[in-house]
């Protein structure tokens, strides 16, 4: 590509980001939030707007019984384009819930600059990234037109879970047809290296119980009767070492080891140790002397939360009958959601608590492209050509996400590629993105549908 190109791209870029702010501002100002079952339907009117503004054939799917609506859209290559590559973006219109909102700076469900920082829940995770990818669609359009197909699914209980993705992909596998699909979010990290990553850990969520008596009892009792909690509290310590290395078994079986071409990816990831400890407070040492490999292929187990007993004000002294604690666990190829919930259950039985209960919430299986395949090494190539040296190809993130079910309806590779730093805290109060990594990842979104096109 030739550098008056290159400067009339870019310069379509920022003028189609200036004139989509508005857009942005109004996606980010409704509250969808599918835990509580708000905002779905207003933000699917916008996302059909949005996309029909750019020619997209649109459909909204209310097929999947229970399922908040999917919406899909399509765009064809231009005339210099190359009609027989497609690329599908995946992206989700729900987000988490804002509270604590005493915490923000700002409203959280309103769209503010400061400090060069777009701030709103959701900007990065990841009402945003649909947005700036919308904005490069329009300044491709804007200057030779579309160098591929496109396509867009977005759903709207991406923050629950995604429940039904798994039915979705299977009813519309063939809708969904594609050559690669570029996932939701993903940036930069600690070190500042734009991160091309190449896959997700899986999760498997489950509760676990316990129940002590028919009701509380007066604590003085605690003399020679056991309690709910602390049993619960006693079964969990057995579950889990010091290192935070599981200690269930059977737990690791059938655990893929990495192959060369993704170790020698993870040996290459570097681990800003003090800006990690900065950007999220924290106190404790840290469990892994290689922290970077560790979230990429440790399998783990968390205790969420722990509830039971009295914790308001003033004095209650009773033995709690009841206790309840919300666990996940992050799992790595190889790995099976359920099968990894039976085994809890299996060893808090060999442990000595059997009266303990593991009643499984939902998972996801982990996924993990394959890092040699011709598109992730585009991608990989655009982001130098964007960012210069400091690029990273990661295996995969830490989080989780559906993108196994996508893999198993289309059979191409997937790569999160985004507008994200290290302190966007998604998830958390102010919520985050520079804007210079916005308008940065607007033009790398340009650019690699540019390269995946070429003939």
């Amino acid at each position: 590509m030739s550098e008056k190109t290159t400067d009339a791209l870019q310069t379509a870029i920022d003028q189609a980001l200036k004139a989509d702010r508005p857009r942005l501002a109004k996606y980010l100002s409704i509250e969808t939030v599918a835990a509580k079952h708000l905002g779905i339907e207003e933000t699917v009117s916008v996302i059909e707007q949005s996309l029909q503004e750019l020619g997209a054939e649109v459909e909204v799917w209310r097929d999947i019984p229970g399922s908040n609506p999917f919406v899909f859209g399509t765009l064809p290559a231009g005339p210099n384009g190359n009609s027989d590559k497609t690329l599908l973006f995946y992206n989700h219109y729900d987000v988490q819930p804002a509270e604590p909102l005493d915490e923000w700076d700002s409203e959280p469900f309103q769209l503010t600059e400061k400090n060069g920082q777009y701030v709103a829940r959701g900007v990065s995770d990841d009402k945003g990234e649909f947005m700036l990818r919308l904005s490069a669609v329009k300044a491709l359009q804007a200057t030779g037109g579309l160098p591929c197909n496109l396509k867009f699914i977005l759903e709207g209980e991406e923050e629950v879970g995604s429940p039904h993705i798994e039915p979705m992909t299977k009813k519309h596998g063939a809708a969904l047809a594609a050559d690669a699909i570029i996932w939701e979010t993903g940036g930069k990290d600690a070190d500042e290296n734009f991160q091309v990553t190449c896959g997700v850990k899986g999760t498997a969520s489950f509760n676990v119980t316990a129940k002590s008596a028919e009701s509380d009892l007066h604590s003085s009792l605690a003399a020679f009767v056991d309690n709910a909690v602390w049993r619960l509290v006693q079964g969990l310590s057995t579950l889990r070492g010091p290192k935070g290395e599981v200690l269930v078994d059977g737990f690791n079986d059938g655990v893929k080891p990495l192959t060369p071409t993704e170790q020698a990816a993870v040996d290459q990831l570097p681990f800003n140790e003090e800006a990690t400890r900065k950007n999220f407070g924290l106190k404790l040492p840290l469990l892994s002397d290689k922290p970077a490999e560790a979230l990429i292929n440790r399998p783990t187990i968390t205790i969420n939360g722990i509830s039971g007993g009295y914790e308001g004000n003033g004095l209650k002294t009773v033995l709690p009958k009841e206790a309840r604690a919300q666990l996940d666990c992050r799992l790595v190829p190889g790995q099976d959601p359920r099968h990894v919930s039976e085994l809890v259950q299996q060893q808090l039985d060999k442990n000595g608590f059997s009266d303990l209960h593991v009643s499984y919430n939902q998972g996801e299986p982990a996924f993990r492209s394959d890092l040699t395949d011709s598109f992730v090494q585009t991608a990989v190539a655009t982001a130098h050509e964007v960012y210069g040296d400091a690029v990273k190809l990661v295996p995969n993130a830490g989080g989780s996400g559906p993108q196994a079910p996508f893999f198993e309806a289309v059979g191409v590779p997937i790569i999160d590629v985004g507008s994200t730093w290290a302190g966007s805290g998604a998830h958390a109060p102010n919520e985050n993105v520079r804007v210079s990594d916005y308008v940065q990842a607007a033009r790398y979104t340009a650019r690699v549908l540019q390269n995946f096109g070429e003939k």
